[in-house]
């Protein structure tokens, strides 16, 4: 028996309102499971063009009811399917009788592989039964309880283990009949049958153990003497689930054991011949030895070739150990001289010269020096190193920046046999460091695979071998996470160790249903004084055709993944971190023949290729990794090369069902978010051209990050900071009538404080509210701390939620940095939710703190701005950034954040503005068809006319998609290159004094800006 056809699981309150919507008709409904109470569910309701959202609780008896209103009775009801018959009649509490059920829609569970997560000399099983849109097996007559125990009578007992016959049995007179009804009130899981894959698998597990016991003493024998034991011998699960997974991965760690025991005893074996000449020395027992503790490399004199503006080619060099900066000129009388970093006030990057650098010092008698360097990679080098001499020998015991390593490899099945030094220390193509800092430590490393065959232990002792050989510092392993064969692992240098806490772990599985781990995702969080962080590792759903299974992978990994503080669970992970760095084997392909592809490469014209890339298309129609970022790509595809070597692609593979065509993509990536108004730069990103042993290149990028530091609790008897919220609007993209309060979140606070509902509220446009709070509905806010030091680097965390369900029709991120400094500020951003943007909000906020605790320091990473050159400045001054119409096709070296336009028409009804209107100030040279510019996307509207006569209706504008824009193809506008652009690309308040949509279109960078 199937789940009915109007039970949608676990799809949002947004797709919920979209399929009522497109049925059209009164009294068309569905059920989908709460967002807000687990184990509850929602009851959809179309009537009179509004959907009515009916929460059913479970009692303590298991029995289920429409909650209601104080004083009113609540019928109960066994399962779903007795509600929706009860309330199919009319009169029974309910807007109108439950008529016209919306059922699924069909999507093909089609999990097959299109090759490339073949392993060389790997079989796979034959695909599960295929299941119905709901997850569950389709009818059959195959499957009666009085045909499976015919079946099991005709088996004879030699043909099956008597201990199973009465657990059969059993399950098939009596327990069969409670899965059944699980299956019918949506349950996914199968309980009982569950107990009796547990206890037949039972004596398996120590057999496992027993064997992988005795392997894994072999192998430490052979390859680590002095090591502990792999922690494979995990403790039987609580829950018969938890217990087959660990029955999986026992099995998958046999078999890698199995199959590379002999080759490491060989290794071993070899290696002793050779360096303890072991065939011509007798055996003795070596003495106890203790290892003297590695100290790390000292750092070198790093000198660069510059040209200083008006004294002509100098040679500057950083010594960071002494903490000085050596200007030898080379001519003259005056030699070298010399610098101390105690001296150096600030570092200036000018925005239009990448090479250029300008060093302010405190001597008056010294003007500024302007450098040129030889590359903008020389220049980004040097700072490096200023601010490494600076952090070394800072009077501050505060960390303020740290660098940050997150890598991927699709290992596809083989274990690397060389070195993966050039991964760690980001040599190859793309965007690479220079090779002055190219061997220095990173403070964290992120370490993401998939498909890696070998065990936890053995894949992390790699990687600290390896470390250790680049930096002569022994990492310390703060987590590591699997799931199956996708793996993370996270290490810290040991003087970090003592900062980092709160680390949790999670994973999510996506594979067939959600329900296998052969796809899916791993994660770690940690909190590093007081900066959170979140790494993800995944392997999403491959195949040249499944962007949208892909899409939902992602959407599925940003809702379950189970990582942070227990105070941000309402959030999914995009909002719960300070930084979220994602890597993994995205499998997103380019929609482009082979040959044109491989084309492309041999030019190395990525760019161009880029337009065909999925990812990329998907982030343009906010599909997928909305308000994420990735810089820009340098270096070819990672995939899908011929093993051995990096000369060709093998992008054709003949199998028995034909060829099979796998062109060359940008499988692997890395992307992140931050909260706003956070310091992150992006510093490299690229891929080894020199380990062969996958189809896959590794691919490494690397991030300079601002630290927070702890915070101290303010006593209660001095005076305390405050946060004072005076207006808020928002517009929720919903057809529900329900009231609405507004909760917010902050690691400032002690605890979630809550709004009262809103006091103006109203529908424009079909499918939309416009929601209104005035300063009455807030309360003050008092923060933990109220030192200025500490509340500059908070941020405040909004959900919109109803008054009558509890669930969240949007959230968004706020930071306090540019309000606490002043009487009153405004903040506009996007409210998104599971991913997906749905609306906008704005308003002010006022942060108070007392006289006695604005003390501030300046951050080693503000030592260092951006500064525009003075022709710059000269041509803004002539040419006001309004003037700028058309964007010129050169890209920044450096990229702002994720897709932001303000072009979406739907929201400009709001304000009573027409469409036409609006677009009609914005230059163009075509008055047939309206085009709007957004940065390096041009989009044309079309016509809107009548909107003086009639109300603005939404068919006017669902045809209209409008793409987004991507941080690593932004163009420069010669006079707006220093605008702020607001986080949405819903245009729901357009400022009345600013005549041009434009001038908000551009965010500021994390760094200070000069001027």
């Amino acid at each position: 028996m199937t789940a009915a056809s109007w039970y949608h699981r676990d799809i949002s309150r947004v797709q919920a309102e979209e399929l009522l919507a497109r049925a059209g008709r009164d009294g068309s409904f569905l059920v989908r499971d709460s967002e807000s109470v687990p184990g509850a569910y929602a009851l959809c309701l179309l009537f009179q063009r509004h959907v009515h959202t009916y929460r059913i609780l479970p009692d303590a008896d298991g029995l289920l009811a429409v909650q209601a209103t104080q004083g009113v009775q609540m019928n109960c009801f066994r399962n779903l399917g007795d509600l929706v018959a009860g309330y199919q009649h009319p009169h029974k509490g309910l807007v109108a009788p439950l008529t016209y059920a919306v059922v699924c829609e069909t999507e093909p569970n089609d999990e097959s592989s299109d090759g490339d997560d073949e392993k060389p000399g790997s079989s796979f099983a034959s695909p599960p039964q295929a299941m119905s849109p709901t997850g569950h097996p389709p009818p059959s007559s195959s499957a009666s309880p009085q045909l499976l125990l015919q079946r099991l009578q005709e088996l004879s007992p030699t043909s099956v283990g008597s201990e199973i016959i009465p657990l059969l049995d059993d399950y098939l007179h009596d327990h069969v009949f409670m899965d059944l009804e699980n299956v019918k009130k949506g349950v996914s899981g199968l309980q009982h049958f569950q107990c009796i894959l547990n206890r037949a698998c039972n004596s398996l597990h120590s057999e496992i153990d027993q064997t992988l016991f005795s392997l894994e003493t072999l192998a430490k024998v052979f390859d680590h003497p002095g090591g502990h034991l792999n922690s494979t011998l995990q403790k039987t699960g609580k829950s018969p689930e938890e217990n087959m997974d660990n029955l999986l991965h026992k099995l998958t760690t046999l078999c890698n054991l199995l199959s590379s025991l002999e080759k490491r005893v060989l290794i071993a074996l070899q290696d002793a011949v050779t360096i303890h000449n072991l065939s011509l020395q007798p055996v003795t027992l070596p003495e106890a030895v203790t290892a003297p503790k590695k100290q790390a490399r000292p750092n070198p004199v790093h000198s660069f070739q510059v040209k200083v503006v008006r004294y002509g080619r100098q040679k500057v060099s950083a010594d960071i150990d002494a903490g000085v900066l050596l200007f030898d000129k080379k001519s003259g009388s005056f030699g070298v001289e010399t610098v101390t970093q105690d001296r150096i006030v600030q570092v200036v990057k000018f925005q239009r010269s990448p090479a250029k650098l300008k060093i302010v010092v405190d001597s008056h008698h010294n003007p500024p020096r302007e450098l040129v360097f030889q590359s903008i990679k020389k220049r980004e080098a040097f700072c490096r190193l200023l601010q490494l001499m600076k952090a070394a020998h800072s009077q501050q015991s505060k960390l303020d920046i740290i660098s940050v390593f997150v890598g991927t490899w699709n290992m596809g099945g083989t274990t690397p046999s060389g070195s993966l030094q050039s991964w760690f220390t980001c040599c190859g193509l793309g965007l690479t460091p220079d090779e002055s800092i190219a061997s220095m430590p990173h403070d964290i490393y992120a370490v993401g695979t998939q498909d890696n065959p070998q065990s936890e232990r053995e894949w992390v002792d790699n990687i600290r071998a390896t470390l250790r050989n680049a930096s002569n510092i022994d990492f310390k392993q703060v987590a590591v996470q699997s799931l199956w064969n996708i793996r993370l692992a996270v290490f810290v240098k040991p003087e970090h160790e003592g900062h980092i806490t709160q680390v949790n772990t999670a994973s999510v599985k996506t594979g067939l249903g959600n329900t296998l781990g052969n796809k899916g995702a791993v994660g770690v969080s940690l909190l590093f004084n007081g900066t959170s962080m979140g790494f993800v590792n995944c392997h999403l759903t491959s195949g040249s055709d499944k962007a949208l299974r892909r899409n939902h992978n992602f959407q599925d990994i940003l809702r379950l993944l189970s990582l942070g503080e227990k105070q941000f669970s309402t959030f999914d992970i995009s909002l719960r971190f300070n930084h979220l760095f994602w890597c993994g084997d995205l499998n997103y392909r380019l929609d482009l023949d082979a040959q044109d592809i491989l084309k492309h490469v041999s030019k190395r014209e990525f760019e161009e290729l880029m337009c065909a890339d999925q990812l990329t298309r998907e982030r343009h129609r906010r599909k997928a990794f909305f308000n994420f970022e990735e810089e820009k790509i340098f270096f070819p595809p990672t995939y899908r090369y011929e093993r051995g070597s990096r000369d060709c692609y093998l992008w054709q593979k003949y199998k028995s069902s034909g060829m099979q065509v796998n062109g060359p993509s940008w499988c692997d990536r890395v992307l992140w978010k931050s909260y706003p108004e956070s310091h992150i730069t992006c510093t490299s990103y690229g891929c080894t051209d020199d380990i062969f042993t996958s189809d896959h290149s590794p691919v490494f990028a690397t991030f300079e990050v601002g630290v927070i530091s702890q915070f101290t609790r303010t006593d209660k008897g001095s005076e305390r900071a405050s946060i004072e919220v005076e207006a808020i609007e928002a517009v929720v993209k919903t057809a529900g009538k329900a009231k609405f309060f507004i909760e917010f979140h902050s690691r400032c606070l002690e605890e979630p404080q809550r709004s009262a509902e809103n006091d103006s509220q109203c529908c424009e446009v079909p499918g939309f509210l416009k929601l209104g709070w005035s300063s009455k509905q807030f309360s003050k806010l008092h923060p933990v701390s109220s030192d200025l030091e500490h509340l500059r680097d908070q941020h405040l965390l909004f959900s919109v939620k109803s008054s009558d369900g509890f669930e969240s029709y949007g959230e968004c991120c706020v930071a306090l940095h540019s309000v606490t400094d002043k009487c009153s500020e405004s903040f506009q951003t996007c409210l998104t939710h599971r991913g997906e943007e749905i609306g906008s909000i704005r308003g002010r906020l006022r942060v108070y703190v007392p006289p006695d605790h604005r003390r501030i320091r300046e951050r080693l990473y503000e030592w260092l701005c951006v500064e525009k050159d003075e022709k710059e400045l000269m041509r803004d001054h002539l040419f006001p950034p309004s003037s700028c119409a058309l964007p010129a096709k050169t890209p920044l070296v450096s990229h702002t954040a994720a897709p932001n336009s303000y072009t979406n028409p739907a929201y400009f009804i709001f304000e009573g503005m027409p469409v036409l209107r609006r677009v009609e100030e914005i230059p163009s040279p075509c008055k047939e068809s309206q085009e709007v510019w957004a940065k390096d996307t041009m989009i044309k509207l079309p016509r809107v006319t009548g909107h003086g006569k009639r109300s603005a209706l939404r068919s006017d504008f669902t045809e209209i998609e409008i793409p987004g824009t991507l941080a690593p193809n932004k163009p420069f506008c010669e006079s707006s290159s220093e605008l702020p652009s607001p986080a949405s690309s819903y245009q729901l308040f357009p400022e009345p004094d600013v005549p041009n949509t434009l001038q908000n279109q551009r965010q500021g960078t994390s760094s200070k800006q000069c001027h």
